[in-house]
């Protein structure tokens, strides 16, 4: 990958502005800073029958296996509410149930649009200064590449997020991690309004310039491609929360994303 500083300078358009570079493990990509980022699906308990006991117990659960990761971690969590696509296809033992699952399907083509979602996990992982150069070094041409081989960072940085979704899959009903393509095809539809699979190049580089396929406009009328974004950001939280607090905003019917982004860190850098 070359380094474009030397014949431009000023970022002026939307793939100037993304940071990933490559894909350098099974669902693993290479920022153009030197961390690491993986992303896993996952749903959890289902609201509407789970008590609040069971809820806060999630939670605790949650904050125990990430409590693991410390500085230089960094969390984000996303629900995503799309257009459903089909109906999900079934099949019954009995023709009775076969023919109330008919009738559910033709109802449901009949409403018109409907809406679900769609909840991703991703860990990244910026190592130390010294580590990320030498991460760098699988980037640009001409880095000098002696010193500690960069594959142990990546390593690392698997085996860590491998013990950590261990711990999430005891107590969530659906979690896994991303392969290549839906790696791919999940950060294409966090920069573009168009919803397709994204096939994975022969060579998984240049990310940034593959996902970008729409123009951004900023200003007071911000639009991604013909489409007008409204942006909502939460500037102060409460001191009290309840387990499924925005549990209504499952049941929008027009399609957002909600992201949450947590920087860990370690104790001593906490409390600096």
């Amino acid at each position: 990958m070359m380094n474009l500083a030397e014949y431009r300078r000023t970022a002026s358009r939307l793939a100037d502005f993304l940071p990933w570079a490559a894909l350098v493990g099974e669902g693993v990509i290479l920022n153009k800073d030197g961390s690491f980022q993986r992303t896993a699906r996952f749903r959890g308990p289902d609201l509407d029958s789970a008590v609040a006991a069971e809820l806060v117990a999630v939670a605790g659960r949650l904050n125990n296996a990430f409590r693991r990761l410390g500085s230089g971690w960094a969390i984000f969590v996303e629900a995503q509410r799309h257009e459903a696509a089909t109906y999900p296809a079934s099949r019954f033992g009995d023709a009775a149930s076969a023919l109330v699952d008919a009738e559910r399907k033709a109802d449901f083509e009949e409403a018109g649009t409907h809406y679900e979602s769609s909840y991703f996990l991703t860990f990244l992982y910026l190592p130390p200064a010294e580590d990320a150069a030498r991460a760098e070094t699988w980037l640009y041409e001409g880095r000098d590449h002696a010193g500690v081989d960069p594959h142990e960072s990546l390593v690392s940085f698997i085996d860590r997020t491998d013990r950590v979704l261990q711990l999430v899959e005891g107590f969530m009903p659906e979690c896994r991690w991303l392969d290549d393509g839906e790696t791919l095809t999940y950060l294409h539809s966090t920069v573009s309004t168009k919803r397709h699979r994204v096939r994975v190049p022969e060579t998984p580089i240049y990310l940034d310039a593959l996902l970008a396929d729409q123009p951004l406009t900023g200003g007071l009328e911000p639009r991604l491609g013909d489409t007008h974004l409204r942006i909502l950001t939460i500037v102060g939280f409460p001191t009290a929360t309840t387990p499924g607090l925005l549990d209504d905003l499952n049941r929008l019917p027009f399609p957002y994303r909600w992201t949450t982004r947590a920087i860990l860190l370690d104790k001593t850098d906490a409390t600096r």
